[in-house]
């Protein structure tokens, strides 16, 4: 009884928009953070050294080099903070943990492209990238038939009156 109602719950709390990336992955992952009252994006990126856990308390750790110091950090897949996931590279590995890899400094850190998949994630790269300019392209185009303006436009617009009152 109990186990089903914490199903229906993870279930609800699950995000769908998480990419299919695995362990030895090259990938950027974009937390949300709190600035005093703005709320802005940081982007960690790294190689994907371990993941544990299941379903809504999945874990990723990721790895990166900052001047010779590795930084490692845990995030939580499903959290709300994390605004998404994009995979740059992808890796072969033969192991389930990367942990090998902090004793590493260099070259020796390398690993392999798994070239299959990254035929893949560059198709969907692209494509996103097409839906985007397009989603931008048919705004400016909505915009313009309803006769309103856009928001470089109304700023130019604003920025050339204040200059005119300066003027006078």
């Amino acid at each position: 009884m109990q186990n089903r109602l914490l199903e229906i719950i993870e279930t609800s709390n699950k995000k769908s928009d998480v990419p299919d990336f695995r362990i030895g992955d090259t990938i950027d992952v974009h937390q949300k953070l709190l600035d005093g009252q703005k709320e802005r994006t940081q982007v960690f990126s790294g190689t994907v050294i371990a993941r544990s856990g299941t379903g809504v308390r999945e874990m990723v750790t990721v790895r990166h080099l900052v001047q010779g110091e590795g930084v490692e950090r845990i995030f939580p897949i499903h959290s709300p903070r994390i605004a998404k996931i994009e995979i740059k590279k992808a890796g072969m590995v033969r192991r389930a943990k990367l942990y090998y890899l902090r004793k590493r400094v260099g070259k020796k850190t390398k690993i392999k492209n798994d070239v299959k998949r990254q035929g893949v994630i560059d198709k969907a790269l692209k494509a996103a990238a097409e839906a985007g300019t397009r989603a931008a392209q048919d705004a400016a185009a909505k915009t313009k038939a309803e006769g309103g303006t856009s928001k470089r436009s109304a700023k130019k617009a604003l920025k050339a009156a204040e200059a005119a009152t300066k003027k006078k």
